[in-house]
């Protein structure tokens, strides 16, 4: 094939784009752009198709994604999901790699991977908060893992669906539904193997983004807040029976601070200083370990395991501190804690404050307070938000977590399986994923302008920049100029080879074109190459499309784009972590079509 202009500026672009990208010379969402703009000026596009990957399947689908995950979100419908993962295989890293990965895997059989990929999202970052196994150690397997199950089935993936089409074209029968299930299923326990075996050497310990620490981590570490929980049962003939809060000395000789106080299945977050003690309460106390076991030790109380009654204490987007000040005009002014009644009002446990910047901690429920005093109190969020809106006092810690609306946990369910039900009706994964986004907005799960800020535009930019990419080579012929050199290379040689250069050329172009698209190019030339070197030419052309499914190098597949925010990964994380496994990827797809294809 002649080698004309056009071939070599998008040869040129696409050499360009995996220059930057590999060595990070501009962040990946910029090297996209100017990839997309560096077609249009070059005349290789025209400005409307240098523009059309706004308006492309992968990107309408991934804004739809985002809404739809952020959706479920809210409701807190995935903390459930995680106590369930969590109760069933532990805090072990590899059982929860393995369970998440052929969950996700399995259900990418069926459904469309970018859509199995964002249902387990949210679910997966919860896990990550609850064991402290760092995010980044998770997202990239769950997404590969996406990936690898879309290989299960012959309707596991847009690509796989259309090789039957065009095999018909071809006069060529077509594959059965499980027709790709055993490199399929050995491919994804490979991928979850692989990440139990190397997954700390491969794994970023953490990701970008995450070096960035919270409001609340800013405040613990700044002031040494004491974020450990004690637990104890007032036993009958403790001697703290019928003592108050305050009589008891809990603040002033103990020095800690009772953050609840629980009886049957009724708890009393920052009980009043006048609430009696009884026996049969659990008392949550938040101070140092001595302390806490020197009070028990006093008063007969008995430490016990923390009851599930109290799960909102333990977790980050249910409580914690915050720093609040005295308000101009506030009524607190001149008065005490135990005047205002704080914590009556409230909920919210005073423990630390700060006067002319003196620090005081344990009783201060005689001090008077005077205008910009600051306390440093710790509660339920729900309770810490009402303070927004309270003119005696100004909220100084940012509130990073959104309140969860569990009633609303039905219709944000209902909506994503309904975009999803749409899509095994043969409905474009775009409009169906849209088209349940919406009906989550419809049914008053979350509000237009929350879904605007769901929106992660550095993705956006990433896709749409590179889907010009793909378009390019197949209009100026770059793809089916390298696949057809390729195949000249190879005529002629021992069937390994042949499906080695089909494994490896299907790989590089899953990198930087539509799974789709490197398929209908790939297609007609393996069919070529198979009839000229006498061997049937289904198999070969299942290996085609199987082989476009390694997208593991670069973040540019639609799944690995949807993980690389979420786990704060850059593009090196990938090139690291999908090294090893794209290798894997080939040698094995190899070997199981020469053994049991060919």
């Amino acid at each position: 094939m002649e080698l004309d202009i056009q071939i070599v500026i998008v040869l040129a672009i696409l050499v360009a784009t995996v220059v930057m990208m590999v060595f990070e010379i501009l962040r990946i969402d910029v090297v996209a752009i100017i990839t997309m703009l560096a077609l249009g000026w070059s005349g290789v596009l025209t400005p409307d198709e240098m523009l059309k990957g706004f308006s492309s399947n992968a990107v309408i689908s991934m804004l739809a994604v985002m809404i739809l995950g952020y959706g479920v979100t809210t409701t807190g419908v995935m903390e459930r999901f995680s106590e369930a993962v969590l109760k069933k295989v532990g805090n072990d890293k590899n059982k929860i790699i393995g369970f998440l990965g052929l969950s996700v895997g399995t259900l990418s059989a069926f459904m469309q991977n970018i859509g199995a990929a964002a249902l387990f999202l949210p679910g997966t970052l919860d896990i990550s908060r609850k064991t402290k196994i760092p995010a980044t150690q998770l997202i990239m397997p769950l997404g590969f893992a996406a990936i690898l199950g879309g290989s299960l089935t012959m309707v596991g993936s847009g690509h796989l669906i259309l090789i039957n089409d065009l095999l018909k074209n071809a006069s060529l029968e077509p594959y059965a539904l499980f027709a790709v299930t055993p490199i399929g299923g050995i491919l994804l326990i490979a991928g979850i193997v692989y990440f139990f075996v190397m997954g700390r050497y491969v794994l970023p310990k953490e990701g970008k983004g995450a070096k960035k620490k919270s409001a609340q981590e800013k405040l613990i570490e700044m002031l040494r807040l004491p974020n450990n929980l004690w637990y104890f049962s007032i036993r009958e003939g403790s001697t703290l029976v019928g003592k108050t809060t305050e009589s008891s000395g809990i603040w002033k000789d103990f020095r800690l601070n009772l953050i609840a106080l629980a009886h049957g299945e009724a708890v009393v977050y920052a009980p009043w200083r006048e609430t009696l003690f009884a026996s049969g309460q659990i008392i949550a106390l938040l101070g140092s370990e001595n302390e806490a076991k020197r009070l028990a030790e006093q008063y007969g109380l008995q430490e016990v395991i923390q009851p599930s009654i109290f799960n909102r204490l333990t977790k980050p987007d249910e409580s914690g501190f915050a720093e609040v000040i005295v308000g101009t005009g506030s009524e607190l002014i001149g008065q005490t804690l135990r005047d205002f009644a704080f914590r009556r009002k409230f909920a919210m446990e005073p423990l630390i404050l700060f006067n002319n910047g003196e620090e005081i901690k344990g009783d201060f429920s005689d001090h008077r307070f005077r205008k910009g005093d600051t306390l440093i109190v710790y509660g339920l969020w729900d309770n810490i938000r009402s303070l927004k809106n309270n003119a005696d006092f100004v909220l100084a810690t940012p509130i990073e977590v959104e309140p969860k609306n569990q009633s609303k946990a039905l219709p944000a369910l209902a909506s994503f399986a309904f975009g999803i039900v749409l899509t095994f009706l043969g409905v474009p994964i775009a409009l169906a994923f849209l088209t349940g986004a919406m009906a989550m907005i419809l049914s008053r799960v979350i509000s237009i302008q929350q879904a605007y800020d769901a929106i992660d535009w550095k993705v956006v930019f990433l896709l749409a920049g590179l889907i010009p990419l793909g378009m390019a080579m197949q209009k100026s012929g770059a793809a089916y100029f390298l696949a057809q050199y390729i195949m000249q290379v190879v005529e002629g040689q021992p069937v390994l080879v042949l499906l080695i250069a089909i494994t490896i050329l299907s790989t590089v172009f899953s990198l930087f074109m539509s799974n789709v698209g490197a398929v209908v190019v790939l297609a007609p030339l393996v069919i070529g190459m198979a009839e000229i070197a006498g061997l049937d030419p289904r198999p070969l052309v299942l290996l085609a499309a199987v082989g476009v499914s390694n997208s593991f190098l670069l973040p540019t597949h639609q799944v690995n784009a949807l993980m690389i925010s979420a786990g704060g990964y850059q593009n090196k994380d990938y090139i690291k972590a999908g090294s090893g496994l794209t290798l894997i990827f080939v040698v094995l797809t190899v070997a199981v079509f020469y053994l049991f294809y060919i």
